[in-house]
């Protein structure tokens, strides 16, 4: 694969096949050229699971402590007392006779949906629509619920949803370049953390097997699991 200038001077950098550090990774990363937007930061963590068992899926949401940069827009799917709960709690959009027809009509500029038990029979119905962008509401995510405040709470503040690939890879955002190194480095950390500690039962040996950070436009920087811990 061919890569342009830019990318070729990031990649000579740094070692490609050396295991870096998380705070050296960082550092590393923040010495590379910029774009002209604000890249965001990943993180590509490869667990020793196969997805097609059930017991071996990994899948779930966490709070990073400095968010994601992102502007999140949240969509609460509810009626009765709960839309001013959902209101009160910040949400960018609440109630269901108007939203649930735009939805159908194929609408989806929202980030996050959240929704009461109660309404999960006629947003079943939209899974079409919803299912293949990620938005489809879940109770295992923590987006069914009747905490309606807590759920949107955490949606703002930087919960991101991961959930492990069929190549058995973990991809989640991390925050955003501009952010301090330190900020990345306790995203990165807390990120680790949430994936060891819902490391299946079902998984012998070695769990984590390799982790990388990279920007929108960078190359990736292979990581010591180690100092994630």
């Amino acid at each position: 694969m061919k890569h342009g200038k830019t990318y070729n001077t990031a990649r000579d950098l740094y070692d490609k096949q050396r295991e870096y550090e998380i705070t050296e990774a960082v550092e590393i990363l923040d010495k590379f050229p910029r774009a002209k937007f604000d890249e965001t930061v990943d993180m590509a963590v490869r667990l020793n699971v196969n997805p097609k068992h059930a017991d071996q899926m990994v899948r779930g949401t966490v709070v990073l402590p400095h968010g994601t940069g992102k502007t999140v827009r949240v969509l609460v799917i509810t009626r009765g007392p709960k839309e001013q709960e959902a209101i009160d709690a910040g949400a960018d959009m609440v109630g269901a006779d108007e939203y649930l027809p735009k939805i159908k009509d194929g609408w989806t500029d929202v980030d996050v949906i959240i929704a009461t038990p109660d309404m999960m029979g006629e947003l079943g119905r939209l899974g079409r629509i919803l299912g293949p962008r990620g938005l489809m509401p879940n109770p295992k995510v923590g987006t069914v619920t009747m905490d309606i405040t807590k759920a949107v709470t955490e949606a703002k503040a930087g919960r991101i949803e991961y959930r492990v690939d069929k190549s058995g890879i973990i991809h989640a955002p991390i925050g955003k370049r501009s952010f301090p190194a330190a900020s990345i480095e306790e995203n990165a950390r807390t990120l680790y953390r949430e994936l060891v500690r819902v490391r299946p039962v079902a998984v012998k040996g070695t769990y984590v097997k390799s982790a990388f950070i990279s920007g929108t436009m960078t190359p990736s920087i292979r990581l010591a699991v180690s100092s994630l811990g």
